[in-house]
């Protein structure tokens, strides 16, 4: 296919792409028909393309837009689509709406870089290139997770960061919602939650990078309501986005102990919200008052989000408190317990079990790929071989390797750089190069690989405009890799991103360019030698490799 065509563009890269002559014009005139199940289409369409292009694509029985739901197309899938576009019409079709939806982000990606812009544009022809595209994505999870707890941000980003991941073919937005550092989830049988930890005082002295101090130094505080979360989940269904909510336990739990001390393991302790990153000691107790506050909690949580999927997090709880407590100890013993620090897997496992008695999959971060009970997805991060540990024990597994999806950490080596969490770069060949399921694994274990996801854990980003910094254009390779999954190519992936950055640039996003820099050249999936244990996503403390 010749490279000055449009579709060469396209990020992510469909599976099959056949040029065509010609050209399809959108004017004034141009309407739209919308069958049965494909109105929600129809209006994300003109909601999406009305803004720069000021066209109304009016809703029309004999529209040369057309848009169609077919059950018979099963090769589709849940996500897959079909276009043919024609110089006299358009067809897109799918077997269910969220194909049509993705479809229609390739409908805008198609049409001139401008068509994405949030103003009006004078006098440009809303062209597309004739091309049959028949495109079905290789992964079902296809993610980006979103820290709002260390640096709270408004609902009215999180839509716009919903509207980049729709974009790009994205379909999980996993908000992490509470952690040492903020709460915000609101709870109406426990207002201090937001009340008292969704409020961050003035951090301690020290200079910025070590971990042991907040980076930016000043007060932080916000707190959604159940409101603006239910319109945010309506908003990401409309683009074909799930909302995975994180609440996290039984540590990283130290906002909430200073709402409610009586949850933790010295109820006379006075704690304030953690005002440092890395992992902090303080976890919740294992006391029957602790397993009434989290049930109320996740209720109160799957009753604004409807995912299948809840995470409770998991990871990093340090046992400690557990193991000094008479009272924690002997509940170990009354359980039947090795020691105290079998209670975490005892405390996963009752909350899970609860989630699934409500017919929700409980999400978990995993160590090791091969601790948290069989009911839970797992998400992997620390080592690409946990992934297969997980999937042979018989886990639903969502690749997250901390070298290839963490976007916290810098994007080059460059010393202008904005600062991010300790250690190598990931660079953006890594992130292209990675791949959730690697060669050589058997296909049972590979079926039950549900994708991969991304992770901005906010540490060191505290605005839209840093946050966009360090997710573009590393997102892009991401989704890329992940909508088309086997084998990296990284020279078209570049040409076609040289081109996509133009949508990027009338979006607004302020992504760091492309130049050599950025482009390091290090093998996909290779990290520098280890200098310090692993972190996750707080522990600046720990430098990374």
């Amino acid at each position: 296919m010749p490279a000055s065509l449009p579709e060469q563009s396209l990020v992510p890269r469909p599976r099959k792409v056949s040029a065509r002559p010609g050209r399809f014009t959108l004017d004034q005139d141009t309407s739209v028909r919308a069958y049965p199940g494909a109105e929600g289409a129809a209006d994300l369409l003109r909601t999406l393309l009305a803004p720069a292009t000021g066209l109304p694509l009016a809703p029309s029985a004999t529209g040369r837009i057309v848009l169609a739901l077919d059950p018979q197309l099963g090769g589709l899938g849940e996500e897959g689509y079909g276009l043919t576009i024609g110089p006299d019409a358009l067809l897109l079709r799918a077997a269910r709406l969220p194909g049509l939806l993705c479809g229609v982000q390739t409908i805008r990606q198609l049409l001139p870089a401008e068509a994405l812009s949030g103003t009006a544009q004078r006098d440009a022809p809303w062209m597309l290139p004739c091309v049959e595209i028949s495109d079905v994505p290789a992964h079902p999870w296809r993610g980006s997770m979103l820290d709002v707890a260390r640096h709270f941000q408004p609902v009215s980003y999180l839509r716009r960061y919903v509207d980049l991941m729709a974009l790009h073919k994205l379909n999980t937005l996993h908000l992490h919602l509470t952690d040492d550092q903020g709460w915000r989830m609101p709870v109406a049988a426990y207002p201090r939650l937001t009340g008292i930890g969704g409020h961050r005082r003035q951090s301690m002295s020290g200079p910025p990078g070590r971990g042991d101090e907040s980076y930016d130094g000043i007060p932080h505080s916000g707190a959604y309501t159940r409101q603006e979360l239910r319109d945010l989940v309506r908003y990401a269904a409309a683009r074909g986005v799930r909302v995975v909510p994180e609440i996290e336990m039984p540590g990283h739990v130290r906002a909430a102990l200073a709402a409610y001390p009586e949850l933790g393991n010295d109820p006379s302790r006075r704690l304030d919200v953690w005002t440092r990153w890395g992992v902090c000691d303080t976890v919740f107790g294992v006391h029957e008052e602790v397993f009434d506050f989290c049930r109320t909690v996740l209720e109160e949580v799957m009753d604004v989000f409807p995912s299948p999927y809840i995470h409770i997090g998991g990871e990093e709880c340090p046992t400690t408190e557990w193991e000094s407590s008479p009272a924690a100890r002997a509940r170990a013993a009354a359980e039947g317990l090795t020691d105290a620090r079998a209670l975490h897997g005892w405390f996963m496992g009752r909350i899970g079990s609860f989630l699934a008695e409500r017919g929700r999959r409980p999400v978990g971060w995993a160590e090791t790929g091969t601790e948290l009970p069989l009911e839970f997805t797992v998400m992997t991060w620390r080592d690409p071989a946990h992934a297969l540990a997980a999937a042979r024990r018989g886990h639903q597994v969502v690749t997250a390797h901390h070298r290839a999806t963490y976007l916290d950490y810098a994007q080059s080596t460059d010393p202008g750089e904005p600062a991010a969490q300790p250690g190598p770069p990931v660079v953006l060949r890594a992130v292209h190069g990675n791949r959730p399921v690697p060669d050589g694994w058997d296909a049972a274990d590979a079926a039950r690989v549900l994708g991969t996801q991304a992770q901005l854990w906010t540490e060191y980003a505290s605005t839209p405009e840093q946050i966009e910094y360090l997710t573009y254009p590393r997102l892009c390779a991401l989704a890329d890799r992940a909508w088309s999954g086997g084998r990296s190519d990284w020279p078209g992936f570049l040409s076609r991103l040289g081109r996509h950055t133009a949508r990027l640039d009338a979006l607004g996003v302020r992504h760091r360019p492309l130049n050599p820099r950025s482009l390091q050249t290090a093998s996909p999936g290779t990290a520098p030698p280890r200098q310090e244990p692993l972190p996750h996503d707080r522990s600046g403390e720990e430098q990374v490799s």
